[in-house]
């Protein structure tokens, strides 16, 4: 049954999961963040509060010093007057008798103190509980002073902040969960796009390719990996497609013969004629059985078989032993085989694949040219690569035929009449792909020039 991600509950979706945890992140931190705050709050007001005692204090004992018992009392009647005064005070001497100040008897008359006090709210036209801080002073003469402000303003700014905390690490919360719902009803779509295509090619539409998901680079990686993953995987199935179809093709001929071959000796009646039939039938069957090995062998290549198996290899000495082996054989064929191997160019690869390669492009020119043809095995490089060269000046393929020669058991219509199967620059192809070389086929001017250019190594130390 193919995915139906957009039915399911975006609720359930791993990016809303995230937002959850995040969003569990976000209002713990805020929460801590702002209870710091708070706690820095408290303190400096508790210490501004400590100063604006100890400085009304210092201010109240230089006008005793200065003007006496009258002038203190006169300074207490004019700081504590007015609708809100700032302080309240309470100026007792030795005896224990008020002198002024309107604060209760239950004061603490020395150092620092609290006092909870009954006060008119005058905003909701009743009674509230205030808390003051008092500061205890004696002072000469046995005359104790003692100074009161309320933290009215205080309480009321932690409160709020306290309230603001709350409500925002419920913000943020909110603000999380509606974003991580639109995040997921996002991601969620996104996916379904994938997931579609995915089941349509489930269900065999090969060329189909997954949409970019456009969540993050990452995620469009991954895409772009599956596609190519998809394109390689479509590769595969169209070579296999076109071999059962060129198998079914092109064995047709050397099978029908062979039957009829095999029919042919059932009216044979003599032992010599019986014999000469069946060593042909054999050869038939040899050169059935070498095709159906080239077709598993570019299968294998094709499949990757023998990557691990790439090492770093001396490719200048693997060319020079192809060019030693051959070079007799382009005599015999009166042809020639010159040489341009640069020394010490080292690739990533196998020493028998890569000899393969060249001996299957010599092969082909000797096959292909007429006599007198001059072949050149060249091998060069720089600091981009190292480059092997077949190259002849014979017929050479046209220019529109040179991608098709590549294709298994084709054949050029002037080479029909070889012997051959047409696999031979398939097999090249295939290895190297799987060495990641780039094969090209170039006119030589006159003849054909085919090259493999692999990519830079560094020689094993």
């Amino acid at each position: 049954m193919p995915p139906e991600p957009l039915r399911r509950s975006v609720l359930r979706s791993g990016a809303f999961r995230f937002a959850l945890l995040f969003a569990a992140i976000f209002a713990v931190g805020s929460a801590l963040v702002l209870l710091t705050v708070q706690q820095q709050i408290d303190r400096y007001a508790d210490a501004a509060t400590e100063g604006s005692l100890h400085n009304e204090t210092k201010i109240l004992a230089s006008e005793y010093g200065a003007l006496g018992r009258g002038g203190l009392t006169d300074a207490i009647q004019r700081h504590s007057s007015g609708r809100d005064p700032q302080f309240r005070f309470r100026l007792v001497d030795g005896d224990g008798r008020v002198l002024a100040g309107d604060l209760p008897a239950n004061v603490r008359l020395d150092g620092r103190g609290t006092l909870e006090l009954r006060e008119v709210d005058l905003a909701v036209h009743g009674e509230r509980i205030e808390t003051f801080k008092t500061l205890g002073t004696p002072l000469a003469d046995g005359l104790r002073l003692v100074v009161a402000t309320d933290t009215f303003d205080v309480r009321a700014l932690m409160e709020r902040l306290g309230w603001f905390t709350l409500a925002s690490g419920i913000g943020i919360t909110l603000f999380a969960l509606v974003g991580g719902y639109f995040v997921g009803s996002l991601f969620v779509r996104r996916l379904h796009g994938v997931n579609t295509a995915v089941n349509r090619i489930m269900t065999g539409a090969l060329h189909e390719r997954l949409p970019a998901i456009g969540m993050g680079p990452e995620f469009d990686e991954l895409s772009q990996n599956l596609n190519r993953m998809l394109d390689r995987i479509q590769s595969l199935m169209d070579g296999l497609r076109q071999v059962s179809t060129d198998i079914a093709h092109d064995l047709r001929t050397p099978l029908t013969r062979l039957h009829q071959q095999l029919e042919a000796l059932r009216r044979l009646d003599t032992v010599e004629a019986l014999d000469a039939g069946i060593e042909g039938a054999l050869v038939q069957t040899d050169e059935i059985l070498a095709i159906f090995r080239a077709l598993l062998r570019i299968g294998a290549l094709e499949g990757g078989v023998g990557r691990g198996r790439l090492a770093q290899i001396d490719l200048s000495e693997v060319m020079e032993r192809v060019a030693a082996a051959y070079g007799p054989v382009a005599e015999d064929a009166g042809k020639t085989l010159d040489t341009q191997i640069e020394p010490d160019r080292f690739v990533l690869g196998d020493r028998e694949l890569v000899a393969q390669a060249a001996t299957n492009l010599i092969e082909n020119a000797l096959l292909h040219t007429p006599p007198g043809t001059r072949i050149q095995l060249r091998l060069s490089g720089n600091m981009e690569g190292t480059t092997l060269a077949v190259a002849d000046n014979g017929p050479g393929i046209p220019k529109g035929e040179r991608s098709k020669v590549l294709e298994r058991f084709y054949r050029l219509d002037a080479s029909r009449s070889t012997p051959g199967s047409g696999l031979g620059l398939a097999m090249v192809q295939a290895i190297a792909a799987l060495h990641e070389a780039i094969l090209r086929l170039d006119d030589n001017r006159p003849g054909l020039a085919i090259s493999l250019a692999f990519p830079s190594t560094t020689p094993e130390a």
